[in-house]
């Protein structure tokens, strides 16, 4: 909120101004006010359409006093480490283990018998139960499982298993698929 001392007169706008054109910052404009913070001075520039200035102007005071580092002719470029020669590194190949672990197999969907009384519409569907759908969701029998739930998950256990695959599991059923 602007109190009264912080509002926009006359005097206040010329020295606005004033400051704007010599190259202070609105941060430097803002102390050199008074009672106004850097983004009210933007806003007041803004709004009397004051010209944007270079992004490199700097105040012509502080110009002044910080002296110029003295500049020099770029060097050449600095070289670069040795490099260890090819022959100096060996790396033994690593053999892969045979995975011995049997891959799981999931049921499809079809082949798991769901009673019919345990499928429900999105009518009777409730928090504990399996959001699993089941069927064309465009024919007045479609349904969903309705099992109870995992904790935490929308699905029982068998759809959960389903739904939630490791990647490396979801990767082997492709290539099982393609062949």
């Amino acid at each position: 909120m602007i109190d009264a001392g912080a509002t926009w007169t006359d005097e206040r706008v010329e020295l606005l101004k004033k400051l704007w054109t010599d190259g202070l910052s609105a941060s430097q404009i803002a102390a050199e006010l008074g009672n106004v913070t850097r983004n009210a001075v933007i806003g007041k520039v803004h709004r009397l359409g004051l010209s944007g200035r270079a992004k490199d102007a700097k105040p012509a005071a502080a110009a002044a006093a910080r002296p110029r580092k003295a500049t020099r002719a770029p060097s050449a470029p600095a070289p670069l480490p040795p490099q260890p020669h090819p022959g100096n590194v060996v790396i033994a190949p690593v053999p892969l283990q045979p995975v011995t672990k049997e891959p799981e197999v999931f049921v499809a969907e079809e082949d798991v018998a769901i009673p019919m009384s345990e499928r429900v519409t999105i009518m009777d569907l409730r928090e504990s139960m399996c959001r699993w759908p089941m069927g064309d969701p465009t024919k007045p029998e479609f349904r969903f499982c309705g099992a109870r739930s995992i904790t935490g998950l929308p699905y029982c256990t068998h759809h959960a298993r389903i739904a939630y695959q490791p990647v490396a599991d979801r990767k082997r059923e492709r290539k099982l698929a393609r062949a």
